[in-house]
């Protein structure tokens, strides 16, 4: 693998990409470079594919909120292609297939590349599907106007704007990374689920029913014409309870932490602490695992679309039966309640489907969190490089990577593991009983954990603007 990748070096450094700041960007441009690319994400999920026919069934519609994007916009993909490529980087890395030393500026290079060709090749993946499986059928009156009723002509067109679409996305997730505050993943997925949340409170419109859908709307509008709340209420009182609770929980526990002790070699009385944070590795391997089984839904939906069922069939993009049936995800009540409604599936089957969710979702919350800090340089060994370089300390100890790196082990490993698995638990008991505005309970999870990272970005951007000396103990240059 070493020598392949030695021989692709000139390839994988030729790989475009959004220029890096030669200096330190000031906290207002970062600001305005993360707002500008929210509002771009905002008008591109607008700007409807040309040569769409109407009526068109989304392969993603599962996982909309999650990806990010728009049926049947120009980022239909959303950040799919992205967190795809991720994942199979990921599990390289993790395996020691793939031996990049990211910690160096040549291995940043080749690892920046490979990963922009396998997002690449991923876009193209995700794409091909969506028109070979008849999910995005082309419009035969565009094409008789445009093409001369060449529907293949206008599948091929189609096709290349869901492709720059994903382009699109993967350089606006790099301007924000390296120009503005955060990563752009997880800008889109605030921006697409807050969206939801808040149309899930608010929405005034009647779909179903005389009343409307949002919840403050449909609670005032039964009670204003005496209705019964049992009735047109289901299951929205415990979704919303969920809800808050789900949010709560997040804030409280980004806030537990284990604080290192840190003394400055040089400079007497200058103390400082490195947090090692419950959720240390963030929420972000949740996202790795959660579009790893959308990619396993969407393969065997395709499959069912091109009649291929060995793996089971979908109807209307929900899982009826098979392997695909025991490895969908539980969105809801509405999945494992068996004694409120008929499921169409005896309990012992929906019993096994929850527990082999609950499997993926705490094993894999535990096994791509170790891999996430290794790939992105928060292991015991680069946080110990990174409080050496700063000339950073731990009090009793010689002042030696290795020191500290053994010193970091007795923590930084044993924490990732508890809170991918409390993070797994957490998504699992927020699915089960549903949120707000139809997105999954990892979703929500998913939305308060990077909104609340980010605030704590902006709080130490704004730090660093009146410190400059702390940037270098933060690695920001």
């Amino acid at each position: 693998m070493g020598n392949l990748l030695d021989r692709m070096e000139p390839l994988l450094a030729a790989m475009p990409a959004v220029k890096s700041p030669e200096g330190h960007v000031h906290f207002k441009n970062k600001l305005l470079w993360t707002l500008g690319i929210l509002i771009l994400y905002f008008v591109l999920t607008n700007i409807t594919v040309f040569g769409l026919a109407p009526a068109n069934q989304d392969l993603f519609a599962a996982w909309r909120a999650l990806l990010a994007g728009a049926s049947g916009s120009i980022v239909h993909l959303g950040i799919g292609p992205i967190v795809t490529a991720s994942i199979v980087l990921q599990l390289l890395k993790g395996a020691d297939i793939l031996h990049i030393d990211t910690s160096e500026t040549r291995g940043q290079v080749m690892y920046m590349g490979l990963q922009k060709i396998l997002i690449l090749v991923m876009i193209v993946i995700e794409a091909a599907p969506n028109l070979v499986g008849g999910f995005m059928t082309p419009d035969p009156v565009i094409a008789s106007q445009f093409f001369g009723g060449n529907l293949f002509a206008v599948s091929i067109l189609i096709f290349l704007q869901i492709c720059l679409g994903g382009l699109l996305v993967v350089m606006m997730d790099e301007v924000v990374t390296k120009w503005g505050i955060g990563s752009g993943v997880g800008l889109f997925i605030i921006a697409g689920i807050s969206q939801a949340l808040i149309s899930g409170f608010i929405n005034w419109a009647k779909v179903t029913d005389q009343y409307p859908v949002g919840f403050f709307p449909r609670l005032i509008a039964i009670g204003i014409d005496g209705g019964n709340y049992m009735t047109y209420f289901g299951t929205e009182m415990l979704a919303f309870i969920t809800t808050i609770a789900i949010f709560l929980v997040i804030v409280y526990v980004e806030s537990t932490r284990i604080e290192i002790p840190l003394a400055h070699a040089q400079i007497r009385g200058a103390r400082a602490r490195f947090p090692v944070k419950l959720i240390y590795a963030s929420v972000l391997p949740m996202i790795l695992v959660m579009v790893l089984l959308a990619n396993i839904q969407m393969v065997g939906m395709f499959l069912s679309n091109v009649n291929i069922t060995i793996f089971g069939t979908f109807e209307n993009g929900v899982p009826v039966n098979g392997i695909m049936y025991y490895l969908a995800p539980i969105n809801g009540p509405s999945d494992w309640m068996w004694w409120m409604k008929d499921l169409g599936h005896a309990p012992w089957e929906v019993l096994l489907r929850l527990g082999i969710n609950m499997t993926i979702m705490v094993v894999g919350g535990a096994v791509f969190a170790l891999f996430w800090i290794k790939t992105a340089g928060l292991d015991s060994k680069d946080v110990a490089r990174q409080i050496q370089m700063s000339g950073m300390s731990i009090p009793g100890y010689r002042r030696n990577p290795q020191v500290l790196e053994k010193y970091l082990d007795r923590y930084i490993p044993r924490v990732t593991i508890i809170g991918g698995v409390f993070i797994g638990v957490l998504s699992v008991i927020a699915n089960l009983f549903g949120v707000i505005g139809g997105v999954s309970g990892t979703g929500l999870l998913l939305t308060v954990s990077i909104t609340y990272r980010l605030y704590e970005e902006i709080a130490s951007q704004q730090i660093m603007e009146m410190y400059p000396f702390m940037r270098t103990f933060f690695g920001k240059e």
